[in-house]
C-alpha cells in the first residue's frame, strides 16, 4: 500500500476522535485522523506525524494523519488500511485464489472471503497499533463489534467453512501478539473460544515507512 503526497508534521493536540492540530511548515493546521481509537500512547505533544495531502478540494481538512513516530518506531495508524494490505498480501500469497472483500454471510459481513483449491474461508482483519514493551495488543478500547465478529466466525465453521482472524500489526519490532485482556476481557475470552472452535488466529507485522505499509512476517500469538 503506497500513499501519495506525504508530508511530516509535529502533533500538537487532538480535541476529538476525528481531528487533530498539527504543525506543518511552521503553521498550525487541522487534520483528519484516520483512526478513531484512543491512540493516547501515540499522539503525544511534539511527536512526529505523517500526513497525506487530500486530492479533493472539497475537503474541510487538507490532510489525513496516517502514521506517527514512537521513538525510533514508525507506526501506521490508518484504521482504514489493514483490509487493503491484507487483500494485497493474500493476492501475492495465493495468486490463483478468488478473493472478495466485504462479503455477506447470513446476518454477518466479513472483511474477506477466499476460495482456493476447494476451500472456502471467511476472514476478519483487525489492525493493531498498540505496543507495550515489544508486545502488540488488541484492542486499545472495548469493542463489542469485535466480540460479535469472533462469534460469527465460529458459527461459520459449523456450516462447513473455514474461518480466520488476521491481526495486522501496523509496525515492526514486535516479539508477540496478545489480546488486551486488561482493556476488554470479553474480547480475549471470545478470541480463545473462537480458536477452540476452530478459528485460526494469525498475527503478522508490517514494514512501515512514512508513505507505505506492507504485511511482512508472522508474529507469535500468545493467548
Amino acid at each position: 500500500m503506497q500513499y501519495q503526497n506525504v508530508v511530516a508534521g509535529k502533533f500538537i493536540r487532538r480535541p476529538n476522535r476525528f481531528i487533530a492540530h498539527v504543525e506543518v511548515d511552521g503553521q498550525e493546521t487541522v487534520v483528519h485522523v484516520k483512526n478513531t481509537g484512543r491512540c493516547r500512547e501515540l499522539l503525544v505533544p511534539g511527536a512526529t506525524v505523517f500526513l497525506e495531502k487530500s486530492a479533493s478540494p472539497a475537503r474541510k481538512t487538507a490532510y489525513d494523519l496516517i502514521a506517527v513516530m514512537k521513538g525510533d518506531l514508525c507506526i501506521n495508524m490508518d484504521s482504514q488500511v489493514p483490509n487493503q494490505v491484507a487483500a494485497e498480501w493474500l493476492r501475492k500469497q495465493l495468486p490463483e485464489a478468488l478473493i472478495r472483500r466485504e462479503v455477506t454471510w447470513g446476518n454477518s459481513r466479513f472483511d474477506l472471503y477466499i476460495e482456493v483449491e476447494g476451500r472456502k474461508i471467511f476472514m476478519e482483519v483487525k489492525g493493531v497499533t498498540l505496543e507495550q514493551e515489544g508486545l502488540a495488543l488488541f484492542p486499545d478500547a472495548p469493542t463489542i463489534r469485535g466480540v460479535k465478529h469472533l462469534k460469527e466466525l465460529a458459527a461459520c465453521i459449523q456450516e462447513g467453512y473455514e474461518a480466520c482472524v488476521l491481526f495486522v500489526i501496523q509496525m515492526k519490532g514486535i516479539r508477540a501478539f496478545r489480546p488486551h485482556d486488561k482493556m476488554h476481557g470479553d474480547f480475549g475470552e471470545a478470541l480463545r473460544a473462537a480458536q477452540k472452535a476452530g478459528v485460526r488466529v494469525l498475527a503478522y507485522d508490517c514494514v512501515v515507512t512514512p508513505d507505505s505499509i506492507e504485511i511482512d512476517r508472522p508474529v507469535t500469538v500468545e493467548l
